[in-house]
């Protein structure tokens, strides 16, 4: 059952056929993306695996429904977020989510100690704060975007992109002060 789907690889802006090496054209486009919000909102890289693994199999079943690049890039956000969130209600509560071992895109190696701080404080921000705030700084998400993603009320999204802020910026506050002689 080959048809034609009517979708777009973004850099090309030619038409995908259904076939395998189209399919994998488009997860090699926007495999990074998928993994790093995973990656970011779990913090275990087994998990984050298996989040996108089940994110581009509901993308086979789906491609036909997919109007353009940027409703494939919402769509996967979407997915992707909704499936980090019920990966975070399966676990219990941790202390914090480790990810020091972490280097993903748009690390700033300028400053080492203020990079590996930073990682440690969006760990520790509870899943949803953590996931809003991977959707605005990584992927460069409005607020309304990340509400129309996440299915929530845009002044959600804004509270709890403020209250996230205010932590990491509390956060960053007592590393400075730690600094001062």
């Amino acid at each position: 059952m080959a048809q034609a789907v009517p979708m777009v690889l973004e850099a090309t802006e030619a038409p995908l056929q259904g076939t395998a090496a189209a399919f994998g054209d488009l997860v090699r486009s926007h495999q990074a993306m998928v993994f790093s919000i995973a990656l970011r909102t779990l913090g275990d890289r087994g998990l984050a695996e298996d989040v996108a693994q089940e994110v581009f199999f509901r993308l086979s079943g789906r491609l036909a429904s997919i109007e353009s690049p940027e409703h494939l890039v919402r769509w996967l956000c979407k997915v992707t977020s909704r499936l980090c969130i019920d990966e975070l209600r399966r676990r219990p509560p941790t202390a914090a989510v480790c990810l020091d071992d972490l280097a993903g895109p748009g690390a700033d190696p300028g400053d080492p100690l203020a990079s590996q701080h930073l990682r440690r404080l969006v760990a520790s921000l509870p899943g949803s704060a953590r996931l809003a705030i991977v959707l605005r700084y990584q992927e460069g998400l409005e607020p309304a975007e990340i509400a129309r993603v996440l299915s929530e009320p845009v002044n959600t999204i804004k509270s709890r992109l403020q209250r996230a802020l205010a932590s990491l910026r509390e956060g960053f506050d007592r590393l400075t002060e730690g600094r001062r002689p």
